[in-house]
């Protein structure tokens, strides 16, 4: 059996970044940034008011000094010409500010009859002005790489850029194994379960930026199994759930390595997940985890997340670990590192009292996986320990 960090650096000799391609704006929300976006313009293009009121040369502006309104600035339709000594034009938010004025007077600062206004005794310091540039300037980037935010693709629409080149998504094929499952909404037999793993997994690749594709449950059999793995030969990634231990009926490493699949290891150092392996199989890397269903979520997030993030062009690294204060004592560790479920509130963290793998009912209350190094001491309260969000 290898350690958890060397199962990461065998994967991470696996995977590489995959190709790129260009996505409209609409579509690159979540999606992984490969390419610097550049502007090619001034943001604002003009100075503009950052408040509504009156825009005049700011010299002028002293305390009850009276201005003749000649006009007005709004949002897309700007004063025509410059404003002359004693003159004033009436702006809103947004608007450009006009030739010849450098300062708005908020419109609570005003006396206004008619087209004059007297500017009050006491003014507001302004200016209320945004400078032309003042967000950005062109050859101001947004740099790669970087999963694109909300915000990043409201600055590169802001840019005016229309298309952003990306990273494909790493096509992901999930392959739950077993005769013992059924799909949701069907009726189990008196020995068979719901297949539960397949719908975690979909979900926790597809929130890291792959394509997550379910295939039929493959029975423990070979013909079914070979069927399988034909069906997601196209796949950057696939992925078994169950058949990787030793058992009479679990295949799926006999039948893979028939296939062609050149095993890089099997078995980690871990609690829960030791019966996981990884490979090359033709073009795709194949990662085949335990069957029970904490063991497959807890093996997802500690490899597969940095698996796509490698694929992603983000780096090979794992998942960063945060630290909290643990609330209640716990025992001392054994021979593999531990993956805990637990949950953290504020800076506090208390580990679950059951640790069964088969308890999704427990992952689900969880937010965090606590990591109890090989040999870990008893620890106890008020000391901190180390976590993997989830």
């Amino acid at each position: 059996m290898i350690t958890v960090s060397e199962a990461l650096d065998a994967i991470f000799d696996l995977v590489g970044p995959l190709g790129t391609e260009d996505v409209p704006l609409a579509d690159a929300a979540g999606r992984t940034l490969v390419a610097p976006v550049v502007a090619s313009r001034l943001q604002p293009p003009f100075a503009a008011s950052a408040m509504d009121g009156y825009a005049l040369n700011g010299v002028e502006a002293d305390p009850e000094a009276m201005f003749r309104i000649v006009g007005e600035s709004a949002a897309g339709h700007g004063f025509p010409r410059r404003v002359g000594s004693g003159e004033t034009v009436r702006i809103f938010t947004g608007a450009p500010m006009p030739d010849g004025t450098d300062r708005v007077i908020i419109q609570e600062d005003v006396d206004r009859r008619g087209d004059l206004i007297t500017l009050a005794r006491k003014l507001d310091l302004g200016p209320h002005v945004r400078p032309a540039g003042a967000d950005f300037v062109p050859g101001d980037t947004i740099p790669a790489p970087r999963v694109l935010s909300p915000a990043d693709l409201a600055l590169a629409a802001a840019m005016n850029v229309p298309k952003l080149t990306v990273t494909r998504k790493p096509v992901v094929a999930l392959l739950a194994t077993g005769d013992e499952l059924v799909m949701p909404g069907e009726q189990p037999g008196p020995d068979q379960i719901i297949a539960s793993n397949s719908f975690g997994l979909k979900a926790l690749i597809e929130a890291n930026g792959g394509h997550a594709r379910m295939l039929p449950i493959a029975r423990d059999n070979v013909g079914s199994l070979r069927t399988a793995f034909e069906l997601a030969s196209d796949a950057d990634l696939i992925v078994t759930i169950g058949g990787a231990s030793v058992g009479d009926h679990d295949l799926v490493g006999d039948v893979a390595a028939t296939m062609g699949m050149e095993q890089s290891f099997y078995k980690v150092l871990m609690r829960p997940g030791k019966p996981l392996m990884a490979g090359r199989m033709g073009d795709a890397v194949m990662i085949g985890l335990p069957g029970n269903p904490v063991s497959s979520m807890v093996c997802g997030h500690v490899f597969l997340v940095p698996a796509l993030r490698a694929m992603l062009g983000l780096g090979a690294a794992a998942t960063p670990r945060m630290s909290a204060v643990l609330s209640t004592p716990i025992k001392a560790n054994g021979p593999r590192e531990h993956y805990m479920r637990a949950r953290v509130d504020g800076d506090k963290i208390t580990i679950f009292d059951s640790q069964d793998s088969a308890l999704l009912s427990v992952l689900s209350q969880a937010n965090a996986l606590a990591v109890r190094p090989v040999s870990d001491p008893e620890r106890e309260p008020g000391e901190r320990l180390d976590y993997l969000p989830i």
